[in-house]
């Protein structure tokens, strides 16, 4: 029997510009030629991100954008509780919607969440000292 492997995280957007400057916001080494190309990917430790614009995704396939609440989040260590505060004040000041402001979680996390363009969860935490 095979055994698959997690390899990546395939993310679909409406506006790929928008939404790799939002990734690189969060400090995510996505080049700018990217921007323009039908699939965009970085490799982050052993893991893919990868990026396809809605056109991409209609060549091959019946594509209608997911609507309601994000069913996935993608989650950021900002390093410590400082750091998530930093991070969402950022994201939330370049326009972005915040879902949740950062707050001291009963798990013993600082934690908020914040929408990319095209409405995923973006979870930014830190253990709480």
């Amino acid at each position: 029997m095979t055994t698959p492997s997690f390899t990546a995280i395939g993310l679909v957007a409406e506006d790929l510009a928008a939404t790799l400057a939002f990734y690189r916001l969060l400090g995510l080494p996505i080049p700018a030629e990217l921007d323009t190309e039908p699939h965009a990917e970085i490799t982050i430790g052993s893991v893919r991100l990868m990026w396809d614009p809605v056109s991409t995704v209609r060549s091959f396939t019946t594509y209608d954008p997911p609507t309601g609440s994000p069913r996935m989040a993608l989650a950021f260590d900002c390093g410590d509780p400082a750091g998530v505060d930093e991070v969402y004040a950022r994201l939330t000041g370049a326009g972005h919607h915040g879902a949740l402001e950062p707050f001291d979680a009963f798990w013993g996390q600082r934690y908020a969440t914040v929408h990319d363009p095209d409405g995923n969860g973006v979870d930014l935490y830190a253990a709480l000292p």
